[in-house]
């Protein structure tokens, strides 16, 4: 059978370079050397050489997270030179990196999300008002980014302005968000029209961690992840029906993973990740393993579904 050629898009310019460069290095050394011939590509350097090779390439496989690899963009040049390419396309993938966009989206489709507020550089003078209108703790988060880079937690006034500074270095939009005190889980999604949901996975950031922050997620032991969650069935059940309407409300293909907090009141919606980190260790791979879908498996089903999703 004849191999398919498949660049591996890893790299980029966004603050999550170096996350997307370590996993690309996974996939590739997960990949089945003998059905796919890689070639790699750091966009950063290389999007010249993308394009040259482009009719010789069969499917794209991108791993890149942030600005210029998760939002669309990479997608839209993909799109233009032909090439097929796992995941979320261009209005998908612009929405779920687009945290207020993604929030919108779930409330019109009539799914649970945090009370929140949108502030920038202008609101800065009543900033006091909206803490108190939400209550807290606030989350504070830039409106577009990823892996919990400019977030931060805020237990009281006094720290809210400083918070907001540190999101506002990331975006000119934060959003401020009531914080939900109960479980962290995650819950993934596999598939183009049927989607399949895999076991959820719960997040136990270490004890000097507030919340699952940059280092709780890449540091080695800074986090417990448990999967399956230790949720009751009828749980379970109702946070992986909320990830599949995640997936759809974003019209995302392929695969996503939604993060969501459970407490006392129920599941609440957090965001949907398009592009979720793929070393074998990161959580959709610790879902699909638990599935019984291995890593190389499991990258084997995301190709396919790209190249299903493109005839």
């Amino acid at each position: 059978m004849k191999k398919l050629c498949l660049a591996l898009l890893s790299g980029g310019t966004s603050p999550e370079r170096a996350v997307s460069l370590n996993g690309g290095d996974m996939v590739f050394a997960a990949l089945d050397k003998s059905r796919y011939d890689i070639l790699r590509i750091d966009p950063k350097d290389d999007l010249a050489l993308l394009v040259a090779k482009a009719r010789e390439i069969d499917v794209a496989f991108v791993l890149l997270h942030g600005a210029n690899g998760e939002d669309g963009t990479i997608q839209g040049l993909l799109d233009l030179l032909g090439i097929p390419y796992q995941g979320t396309g261009v209005l998908g993938s612009a929405l779920a990196m687009n945290k207020l966009a993604a929030k919108r989206m779930y409330i019109q489709q009539g799914l649970p999300v945090p009370d929140y507020a949108v502030c920038s550089r202008a609101d800065m003078g009543r900033v006091e008002q909206m803490g108190e209108g939400i209550g807290y703790p606030i989350v504070v988060k830039p409106v577009v980014g990823g892996s919990s880079v400019g977030m931060s937690i805020v237990d009281e006034p006094g720290n809210l302005a400083l918070a907001l500074e540190k999101a506002l270095e990331q975006d000119e939009t934060v959003l401020l968000e009531r914080c939900i005190q109960g479980m962290e889980i995650t819950g993934a999604v596999l598939g183009n029209r049927e989607l399949v949901a895999l076991p959820l996975v719960e997040i136990v950031p270490g004890g000097e961690h507030k919340f699952f922050d940059y280092e709780a997620k890449y540091q080695p032991g800074a986090s417990q992840e448990i999967c399956p969650a230790r949720l009751s069935r009828e749980l379970t059940q109702s946070a992986q029906a909320l990830a599949k309407a995640c997936h759809k409300a974003l019209f995302c293909k392929g695969y996503s993973r939604t993060d969501m907090m459970v407490d006392k009141d129920g599941i609440w919606i957090l965001e949907t990740n398009t592009i979720p980190g793929m070393a074998p260790t990161s959580l959709l791979p610790q879902a699909a393993k638990q599935a019984g879908i291995s890593f190389s498996a499991l990258l084997d089903r995301l190709i396919d579904l790209a190249l299903e999703s493109s005839r």
